[in-house]
């Protein structure tokens, strides 16, 4: 039988995997874990690259612990003990766990705002603290009750008010939405602003926030996930999406293919095989390049480059006007 030709199954390449993959995992850890994946990313004054972590314990529960290297590729420099614990006594909420953050610098306040999941008996719930080291924190205190995660702040005032976007599961779904608020602790006018989409799509299932959105001239570009429930279980994939920059509750453009999906050893096999889970990225100084971090099978942590500009290209070449999770214009 006569082979396919090889090009018959290109396709177009927006993130390419680092040599050095995996980046992390629980042998670099300075004291006994089980898994290291879904870090925020940011990059502090000083150049260096900073990754807080979740870490998760061989009880199951997760804390955040934070690792830098100068180049954001080796050399890290792990925290010898946690930098972040839960703290049941004070924040009940956070009784299982804290997981998955995500960090955004705020110039108005010259604070770093870290969102996270809080983990009780509730369910997952969305937390927030401010910090200008990442050696001591200001926690607020749950912002958004169960069931609700995968959130993150913009770095300004929309309107006079700060943004959230996050993601609430409710009967009706698992859809992300955008919340503000005049102090970042009491927060409404919730607005649905992505649908997962229905049926056979690779984000039918449900669909959630990735790192915190990057503010570009076109508007803001989002990185979500999207996950498809099969007969071997889920597999979670990356899409994109660009919301107006003026009013972020408008999506200008969504695509409907995904740009990047589990396919080395590392991402399909792990304690969840099939995911690719970004929490964080940082840009470097010719302000195009976009190293993005990701958790592979909730295992280890990795690293893929792009650029925003051919994120941006790709966009405005293979999105469309989003309709509301139905994947075709006005089906229903």
């Amino acid at each position: 039988m006569n082979a396919l030709p090889s090009n018959n199954n290109r396709h177009e390449t927006l993130f390419h995997r680092h040599s050095r993959n995996p980046l992390l995992t629980a042998s670099d850890w300075p004291y006994p874990i089980n898994t290291v994946f879904n870090a925020a990313a940011t990059r502090l004054r000083d150049g260096t690259t900073l990754l807080l972590c979740r870490v998760e314990d061989r009880r199951g529960h997760s804390h955040l612990s934070a690792a830098r290297s100068a180049n954001g590729v080796d050399g890290w420099k792990i925290d010898p003990r946690p930098t972040l614990l839960p703290d049941p006594d004070n924040h009940p909420e956070e009784l299982w766990g804290i997981e998955d953050p995500r960090i955004t610098f705020v110039p108005e306040m010259n604070k770093y705002v870290v969102v996270y999941t809080s983990y009780s008996r509730g369910g997952p719930g969305v937390s927030l603290a401010l910090t200008e080291d990442f050696r001591t924190f200001e926690r607020c205190g749950v912002i958004m009750p169960p069931e609700d995660k995968d959130a993150a702040m913009l770095p300004h005032r929309v309107g006079g008010y700060w943004a959230l976007i996050h993601r609430p599961s409710t009967a009706h779904g698992s859809h992300i939405w955008i919340s503000y608020s005049p102090d970042l602790r009491h927060w409404g006018r919730h607005k649905l602003i992505l649908q997962a989409r229905r049926g056979a799509w690779w984000d039918a299932r449900k669909i959630g926030l990735s790192p915190p959105p990057m503010e570009t001239p076109q508007g803001w570009l989002f990185i979500y996930h999207g996950v498809r429930e099969t007969a071997a279980g889920s597999i979670y994939r990356l899409g994109l999406a660009l919301f107006d920059r003026e009013d972020p509750e408008t999506c200008l453009l969504r695509g409907d293919h995904w740009i990047f999906g589990p396919e080395e050893d590392y991402e399909r096999h792990g304690d969840v095989g099939n995911v690719v889970f970004p929490c964080g990225y940082t840009i470097e100084p010719d302000g195009d390049t976009i190293n993005m971090y990701y958790g592979a099978a909730d295992t280890c942590l990795a690293l893929a480059r792009g650029s925003i500009k051919g994120l941006l290209e790709w966009i405005r070449r293979c999105g469309r006007p989003d309709v509301g999770g139905t994947g075709a214009r006005g089906v229903r």
